[in-house]
Formats: structure tokens, C-alpha cells, sequence
């Protein structure tokens, strides 16, 4: 193909999800992908050199930069953190250019919707896993019950990256797949949904004890408790119909005690403060005002009332809380302090694998007819040595809303999710044929 026919794509971000993205653009031989990352190296490892990708040093703060590369591109992918993408997004406006992110849509981002239908662009997001996949295979179910004259009454989704059963070797059964900061700041949000028709409000203080035991086929039992604002999924859906509306979650057990008990010391606070203390122990009596000689163990299990050979006791010795290891800085927040021992001792290691977990529940009524429980559930492994299953489910929905745009499938523009058929279809179609699907069960409600 010659060169002027080459489609050009930006990638902003070279971190923990972008391998796949990369790989699955670079196979085809009419795009041709510029890649930018503060950290060059990083971006040069995921493309093993491939004629058809070009690497480049940025630092966001770059306007100027930043805007040069954007312009010259079709499509931008943004997987910077998700606080950049309405800076970018606002660059794509001025530049003329469609946008794809996995996050979140943002007020921000929502708010740039009339100008980019104006300007014919789409930005679409919330296409990675959890939002994404989670999404696309939820409105594919909905449309169904309502196509066939049904309601949803319940709708309850539970989501997780996991390590796979045989790497689960620490006290939380977790290790980081994506933005260790932002696992524990997700600790740190209020939660709503719909119990039976009535809104549940979870303040944060109490996320960790509203949980309830999952069951998967094949894999046991986990903890699911509830994840920011469900309510708001009764109009994203559109099941203005449905009594409960959950989506949540899931760990393995053991996660939301040791994660309630660290709330409750006050580990979860981001405000950061310049601390006396030299070493982990000492910035625990310092934070906790335990002077000496009173024992720190004796002093914390007693605060938390539980025992001192308790099993979240022990998880707190295990972590370093309690040793005279030196502080990584003096001006710093509780929660930074605490995410420097946990990413230390919750990282994968070569060759072992992370597991995605995606299990839908929805329960319909039809009229003249019995209702039906529909179970659809997505389990994937990640492959040793290769990618893991978290890059691949949200890098894989991402490089393919890419393709589809450059494709011209998408009529629609401005701010977009994927929850309309024309986004969700071809891209859980194609993801089946990737060895990404859901195994679906229906019985008598």
C-alpha cells in the first residue's frame, strides 16, 4: 500500500495496557501508529521495531508538542491518566481528530459533547474492561429482553483482576494489574445502588463491610461489594423498569477485612504531611499518637478490636507496617506511605499469570410467559511470558473502537460509551474470535 494511503494513529502512553493496542494496530499494513511516552525505552520494548510504528519522548506538559503530534494523526488514542484525557481531548478539538480512551467519561469530558458533534469527531470512551467490556455485554443482553417484549427487573455485575488461583500467594489475594494508586483510592468512594426498588447509600467508611459472597463456576467463591454510583446505570441502560441495579467488585476473600481494618487506622488519607518519623513503625506511632513505651501491636490491635495474632494483624507485620524500614519520603500521605510497601510485595512475578472475572446476573419478566435468570460470565488468563489478561481486556476493546472508527461504522458523534449496537457488536464479535467471550446460562426465574 502506498504511502499516502497509510492511515495514521496517535498513541499517547505506553504503560500497562498498551501492549496489546500496539500489537493488534500494527497488524494491519495500512496504519501506521506514532507512539509517545515520557519514557521512549518503554514505548520501543511493546513495538520489537516494527517498520510501521514510530516512537517519541513527551512529557504532556508539552503543548506544543503535543498538539504537533495530534495533528498529524487521524485518530488518538489516550492512555495517559485519565485526568489528562479532556486536556487531550480539547487538542483533538482544535486539531480536528477523533479520540478513544478506556476511562471513565468525566463532567470534563461530558461537557465537550456539543462541540465535538459540531466538529463531525467522535470521542469515544469507557471502552476497556470495567467500564467497557462490562458494558457492551450488558446493553447485548438488555436489548435482547426488550426486543422480546421482556423487563429487567435485576441487573447485579460483579467485575475483578485478579491473580490466577496458583500466584494467589499473599494475605490480600491481590496483586497490581493497573494503577496501584488507583485500587486504593477506589477504597476511599461512596457507593450507591438499588435494592428492591429502594437506593442504598454506602459512605466510604463503610464500603469494606458491605460486601456479600459470589460464587463462580470453577473458581469458588469471592467477595463483591459495591462500586461508586450503580444508580446512574438505571438511565445509561435504559431499564427504567428495573427494582435492583448493583454493579460491584470482586476479590478474594480475606480483601475487605485487611482493607476495612487499614481504612479504619486512617491509611486510606491522601493529604500529605511532613512526618517526624523516620522509619515505618515510628510514622505509625507518630500518625496513631501511640507514644512510648506503650507496645505499637498491643496499642493498634486494640484500637481495631481484634486480637494480636490476628490474621489482619499479621498481614499488617507482613506488609512492613511495624518495622524500622526507613520512610521513602518525610512529606507524604498516609496512603502513598502504605502503597510503597504494598506495591514492593504485590507485584507479579516472571511467569505468573493475572485472571480477568466478569459475571453478569440479570433476572426478566415477560408478559404472558415465565421470567428467566441469565447468568453471562467472562473468565480470562493471562499468558506467561506474553500479555496479561488485564492489558488485553482493556487494550484489546480499545485497538478495536480504533479500527471501526477509521472504518467509518460509527455514525454517531460526539461523547460516545459503548453501549449503542453499532459500537458493541462488531467489537464483542471480533473479541470472541480473539479468545475473549462470555459462556451464557438461562433458567426458569
Amino acid at each position: 500500500m502506498k504511502e499516502n494511503n497509510r492511515r495514521k494513529v496517535c498513541l499517547l502512553g505506553a504503560g500497562l495496557v498498551a501492549g496489546p493496542v500496539i500489537e493488534y494496530l500494527l497488524g494491519f499494513d495500512h496504519i501506521e501508529l506514532e507512539i509517545a511516552d515520557i519514557e521512549p525505552e518503554r514505548a520501543r520494548r511493546l513495538t520489537g521495531g516494527h517498520s510501521g510504528a514510530s516512537v517519541y519522548q513527551l512529557d504532556l506538559q508539552d503543548r506544543e508538542k503535543l498538539t504537533e503530534l495530534i495533528a498529524r494523526s487521524e485518530v488518538v488514542i489516550s492512555l495517559v491518566p485519565y485526568t489528562y484525557h479532556p486536556y487531550v481531548a480539547e487538542i483533538c478539538l482544535e486539531a480536528g481528530k477523533h479520540l478513544v480512551t478506556a476511562s471513565y467519561v468525566s463532567p470534563a469530558m461530558r461537557a465537550l459533547d456539543e462541540k465535538a458533534r459540531e466538529k463531525g469527531l467522535i470521542f469515544l470512551n469507557e471502552l476497556g474492561l470495567d467500564p467497557g467490556i462490562d458494558h457492551m455485554e450488558a446493553m447485548r443482553l438488555i436489548d435482547e429482553i426488550h426486543q422480546a417484549g421482556g423487563k429487567v427487573v435485576s441487573f447485579v455485575s460483579y467485575c475483578g483482576g485478579l491473580p490466577a488461583p496458583e500466584a494467589r500467594d499473599n494475605p490480600f489475594g491481590y496483586k497490581f494489574s493497573w494503577s496501584p494508586r488507583g485500587v486504593l483510592l477506589a477504597g476511599r468512594n461512596d457507593a450507591r445502588y438499588l435494592l428492591d426498588g429502594q437506593e442504598v447509600y454506602v459512605p466510604a467508611e463503610q464500603l469494606f463491610s458491605h460486601y456479600r459472597m459470589i460464587e463462580i463456576p470453577g473458581l469458588g467463591v469471592f467477595e463483591g461489594y459495591p462500586n461508586r454510583n450503580s444508580v446512574a446505570y438505571v438511565d445509561i441502560y435504559g431499564v427504567k423498569e428495573v427494582k435492583t441495579m448493583l454493579r460491584g467488585t470482586l476479590r478474594y476473600p480475606g480483601w475487605c477485612l485487611r482493607m476495612k481494618k487499614i481504612g479504619e487506622l486512617g491509611l486510606l488519607e491522601v493529604d500529605e504531611k511532613e512526618w517526624q518519623a523516620e522509619t515505618y513503625a515510628d510514622f505509625m506511632r507518630e500518625y496513631l499518637g501511640i507514644p512510648a513505651p506503650a507496645d505499637l501491636k498491643t496499642e493498634i490491635a486494640r484500637r481495631l478490636q481484634i486480637t494480636i495474632d490476628s490474621e489482619v494483624m499479621s498481614t499488617f507485620e507482613w506488609l512492613g507496617l511495624f518495622s524500622e524500614r526507613p520512610l521513602p519520603s518525610r512529606k507524604t500521605s498516609p496512603l502513598d506511605l502504605l502503597l510503597h510497601l504494598m506495591v514492593e510485595k504485590m507485584q507479579y512475578r516472571e511467569g505468573e499469570r493475572d485472571m480477568t472475572v466478569l459475571k453478569h446476573e440479570i433476572v426478566a419478566e415477560y408478559p404472558g410467559k415465565p421470567g428467566e435468570i441469565i447468568t453471562s460470565t467472562l473468565i480470562d488468563f493471562g499468558q506467561p511470558g506474553g500479555s496479561t489478561s488485564m492489558s488485553r481486556t482493556v487494550g484489546l476493546p480499545v485497538a478495536i473502537g480504533v479500527k471501526l472508527i477509521l472504518e467509518g461504522r460509527i455514525p454517531e458523534r460526539g461523547v460516545l460509551t459503548p453501549t449503542v449496537p453499532e459500537i458493541y457488536r462488531p467489537i464483542l464479535t471480533e473479541l470472541k474470535s480473539l479468545g475473549l467471550s462470555f459462556k451464557e446460562e438461562r433458567k426458569t426465574a
